[in-house]
């Protein structure tokens, strides 16, 4: 687990967005594409490298995260909606190339179950984009949540609803159940890249990457990954007890080495 800690919010999107760009001009890819505040940047970062950049998105092939149950496709809230208005809209997927759960399956089980194999049908997800919430969930696994969980219904914290309250009217309009990926799916990516910004996630921050592996909180799990790559400005780095001794093997690492 390498943590960098970055001066501005601005820095950690070109960052991600950097590791994505070169994992896509590679050739055909995975990407695994998370909702939320936390990434918008990273997505209007390359958003402009296509527009500017010639970065296509024609070769890659990208899967969400999460699902909301109980809201269409087309409901704005819908992360199908949202992960199109706010990235994939203005690139070049292929028409088929962003898949999602389906919050509207009359049968959830094995909704879940198919997409958990259109992903080891695609070969994997090569690099996945993660936020963190304020209790240390990931993807929607809230925290007791089984280390090594598959992609399944989970029912919302009323934290969790209590933060996505700002997308929608109210708290009470936020759906009490999602589609997941879980844990144990999440950490089969081939490259992990948790991203986190402002002084809300810092202690969140500093449990997931040094706080015990505990399912009190999940993202303490990618401590068990071979390569994650946590990217936070300093707001989010404030809790941690080791940033001096990150900041310096950061800035000396070599240029070749890359995320």
């Amino acid at each position: 687990m390498e943590i960098i800690i970055l001066p501005t919010p601005a820095d950690v999107a070109r960052t991600a967005a950097d590791a994505i760009e070169e994992q896509v001009r590679r050739g055909p890819c995975v990407l695994g594409l998370a909702t939320g505040s936390t990434p918008l940047g990273t997505y209007q970062e390359l958003i402009g490298r296509h527009r500017t950049g010639g970065l296509s998105f024609a070769q890659a092939q990208a899967f969400l995260l999460d699902e909301y149950v109980g809201l269409p496709g087309a409901h704005p809230q819908s992360y199908h909606s949202v992960i199109r208005d706010e990235f994939t809209a203005s690139v070049d997927f292929a028409a088929d190339g962003v898949l999602g759960l389906d919050g509207m399956a009359e049968d959830p089980q094995a909704e879940v179950e198919q997409y958990e194999a259109r992903i080891a049908a695609a070969g994997g997800v090569d690099i996945q984009i993660l936020g963190i919430g304020t209790d240390g969930h990931v993807g929607f696994n809230e925290p007791m949540s089984s280390l090594g969980s598959r992609t399944r219904i989970k029912t919302l914290t009323r934290q969790t609803r209590q933060d996505n309250a700002r997308f929608f009217d109210s708290a009470d309009d936020v759906p009490d159940h999602v589609l997941t990926q879980g844990l144990g799916t999440i950490r089969e990516a081939r490259h992990l890249l948790l991203l986190a910004m402002g002084e809300a996630k810092a202690e969140a921050i500093a449990a997931a990457v040094e706080g015990p592996v505990a399912a009190i909180c999940p993202a303490s799990a990618l401590q068990l990954h071979p390569h994650v790559s946590v990217l936070v400005d300093e707001a989010a780095a404030s809790r941690l007890a080791h940033r001096d001794y990150y900041t310096d093997t950061f800035g000396r690492k070599p240029a070749w080495q890359g995320l």
